[in-house]
């Protein structure tokens, strides 16, 4: 287990840590959160042996192997494939000395090697390799290319799959999911779900976290807090306590007020899509954990167009690509004030090229893009925080777009976007990269845009910027077009899916999970195909009735199963209305009856933890029953 007791941890004169107490058993998958700068990064330096503790414990078990996740690259000539494979240290000894050996014709080493070379699985290791590779998105022809042929963002999913390819029994993740697209986090989420070892994950994906980890560490002033759960028991946790304060309280009404009435104006359309519905949840679900937020120090809005056109945008019969290469055909996109639209789609398929189309970074290479008279874009996208103007601070890149604004309107701006003080005269230079994609935001957001086109938005972004940006966008009254692998963002943000794929555009009709199992489909699509294998002669239909009758038997016990877990989610559903209920009166809150609040409060979260609990095992157990009734139906 890991043990941390009376920890005090310092950088320079900052303290991070001081008396910190925590304790993380083996095997357990926990997720890391906290501000930026408040020493999660350090936590995992003193874990790896870089750092020293200044005061107290940080115990770990002397034999544990620890992978983490390389935040540089040193290699540029290997191989991908070699580079992934140098992730084992180990094997790579191994490797080395038989071919020493073999090299000496020494054969009693030779046989030793071989054997130590098999029970490090080193034959299958190219081949795990490989098969972490594809996974994170790299065709067959890219994991034989040299390091140094990748970008930036691409060298960091090969760190990432060096880390993987470790055996480890501590896996050390520092922001794994900032490069990668929505289709190679979902994968990452499952092989995560498998990991055997003890995990633990600095992520600012909420819905990652929530998929991942059974676990939260919460680093604020200079104290760490474990709480059982996901991000999203995190959250309940918290806003229950901080729900007690006034402050949070007061903040929580403003919320609870803007959300209302973007609910009000949204749900006269929501029976019209499956992920209408999901969204209207997920509001809902944003305002009730408001106060776990209430010390946020983001608050801003994209102020409004002073003109604007319907539709904004026209694309007819659009072919899209670069030079003579043709990304997308037929493309037939209208987009009017007030759309919410999400792009899906395998990585490569076109999306960021409909995205930069649009914008005008590049020429159709064929067909009709008619913009409106008013149109005025907002586009945000990773390689446009290399344009920021690296000597320049905040105010006067704002100062460049507004020259006859008052400097006090300017930095009152900028604070929304924790730009406050000093930091608004200091060079971008020497921002990080979630520093400078808030700038970014916040001259968008100045800019008064009718049309904003968002690719990847929330990469270096923390959680409660995330947060921020979010309802920022509920409240825009323009039209939105995003790509982005925060699935969070999506459910809260928009009312429809286009999935570009096979070199078209086309509308989705589901939801997120939806684009999921989409997702496996058409992966299995794209594998080669094998030979079916002849079918057999005779068939044996004893065989076969014994098969089914087995199958019968088993299936009685688990509709049992299934119609138990109904039957229990029922009773705890009428229980959590009844609390819910009690909840709802406003005497409730007054001071007198405080210990009463607090006693419902802390009954909804039991229920709402033993809702999830039912919720998880009822579909697993109707599934089962599903795939049971599937295979007796074959064998019938």
């Amino acid at each position: 287990m890991i043990r941390l007791q009376n920890l005090t941890l310092q950088r320079g004169p900052q303290r991070l840590l001081e008396g910190a107490e925590m304790t993380l058993h083996a095997g357990h998958k926990a997720g890391l959160i906290g501000a930026n700068g408040a020493g999660k990064s350090s936590l995992f330096a003193l874990l790896r042996g870089e750092l020293g503790p200044d005061a107290g414990d940080c115990h770990l078990p002397p034999d544990w192997r620890i992978a983490h996740m390389r935040q540089e690259v040193d290699d540029l000539e290997r191989l991908a494939v070699d580079y992934v494979l140098d992730g084992d240290i180990h094997l790579r000894q191994v490797q080395r000395d038989l071919a020493a050996a073999e090299a000496a014709h020494d054969g009693t080493a030779i046989a030793r090697l071989h054997s130590e070379l098999d029970n490090a699985d080193g034959y299958t290791a190219d081949a795990r390799a490989r098969k972490l590779l594809a996974g994170l998105g790299f065709s067959n022809e890219q994991m034989d290319k040299r390091v140094g042929d990748f970008s930036g963002g691409w060298r960091m999913r090969l760190n990432l799959a060096q880390a993987l390819m470790c055996p480890s029994d501590l896996l050390l993740l520092d922001e794994p999911t900032n490069h990668l697209d929505l289709d190679a986090i979902l994968w990452l989420e499952e092989w995560l779900k498998s990991y055997p070892g003890t995990l633990l994950l600095i992520s600012h994906d909420r819905d990652f976290l929530d998929a991942v980890v059974d676990h939260v560490a919460h680093l604020e002033q200079q104290k760490l807090t474990l709480y059982r759960g996901g991000y999203s028991a995190f959250e309940r946790t918290r806003a229950e306590r901080l729900a007690q304060q006034q402050q949070a309280y007061e903040k929580q009404q403003a919320q609870r007020e803007h959300m209302e009435k973007y609910i009000a104006r949204f749900k006269a359309q929501a029976t019209k899509a499956r992920q209408a519905q999901s969204r209207i949840k997920a509001l809902e679900r944003l305002e009730e954990l408001a106060p776990a937020h209430v010390d946020s120090p983001f608050d801003f809005v994209f102020r409004e167009a002073d003109k604007i056109s319907s539709p904004l945008l026209d694309m007819a019969e659009v072919q899209l690509g670069y030079g003579d290469k043709a990304v997308l055909q037929q493309v037939k996109l209208q987009l009017v004030p007030g759309a919410r639209i999400g792009l899906l789609g395998p990585n490569g398929a076109g999306k960021s090229t409909l995205i930069k189309t649009l914008s005008g970074e590049l020429t159709p290479l064929s067909g009709r893009l008619a913009r409106g008279e008013n149109l005025s874009i907002g586009y945000f996208a990773q390689h446009q925080l290399d344009s920021l103007d690296a000597k320049a601070s905040p105010l006067l890149h704002l100062q460049r777009i507004a020259p006859s604004e008052r400097e006090q309107t300017l930095r009152d701006f900028l604070g929304g976007f924790d730009f406050r003080g000093p930091r608004c005269d200091e060079a971008v230079q020497n921002f990080s990269g979630g520093e400078k994609a808030r700038l970014a935001l916040a001259l968008i957001a100045w800019g008064k845009p009718n049309l904003l086109l968002l690719d990847e938005p929330t990469n270096h972004l923390d959680l409660e910027m995330r947060l921020a940006l979010t309802m920022a966008l509920q409240e825009f009254s323009g039209a939105v077009l995003v790509v982005s692998h925060d699935r969070h963002l999506l459910k809260s943000t928009t009312d429809e899916f286009l999935l570009v794929a096979d070199g078209r555009i086309q509308p989705f009709d589901g939801d997120l999970e939806d684009y999921a199992r989409w997702l496996v489909d058409f992966r299995a699509r794209q594998q080669p195909q094998t030979p079916a294998a002849p079918a057999a002669d005779k068939t044996d239909k004893r065989a076969q009735r014994q098969v089914a009758a087995a199958l019968r038997q088993q299936l009685a016990p688990h509709k049992r199963e299934a119609d138990k877990l109904e039957k229990e989610l029922s009773k705890l559903h009428e229980q959590l209305a009844k609390v819910e209920q009690r909840l709802g009166d406003s005497d409730i809150y007054e001071a007198a009856r405080k210990d009463e609040l607090r006693e419902l409060l802390a009954e909804q979260a039991r229920l709402k933890s033993r809702e999830g609990e039912l919720e998880e095992s009822w579909m697993a157990a109707l599934e089962q029953l599903e795939a049971l009734e599937q295979q007796l139906a074959q064998a019938d």
